[in-house]
């Protein structure tokens, strides 16, 4: 749970520094100077480098997740009581422990 809260975290903390650095490039648009423009330059570079590295990521962890679910699925199918029993103990582990609170 924790790591998926922090995918959504790093998710949603990536599309406001985008969103922050566009309205950024777009407030100095109309500004003069050849340090303006430069920082300009590599702000939108690196802006667009960031978007395709965060697309790659997020497909190579969607195929990863998929390719695993599809494992763990093949696995069930193989060995349907090796599942159960791994599910029974997980489900007396859990049942032993909140019954300890």
């Amino acid at each position: 749970m924790s790591e998926e809260v922090t995918k959504d975290k790093l998710i949603s903390d990536f599309k406001i520094l985008a969103g922050d650095a566009e309205e950024l490039l777009k407030a100095t648009a109309n500004q003069a100077g050849e340090r303006v423009a430069a920082a300009r330059k590599r702000i939108e570079q690196s802006l667009e480098e960031g978007k395709k590295t965060f697309s790659e990521a997020e497909t190579a962890f969607v195929d990863k997740t998929k390719e695993m679910a599809k494992t763990a699925d093949d696995y069930v199918r193989q060995n349907p009581w090796n599942a159960v029993g791994v599910a029974a103990g997980i489900g007396l582990v859990l049942g032993l422990l909140l019954r300890r609170d």
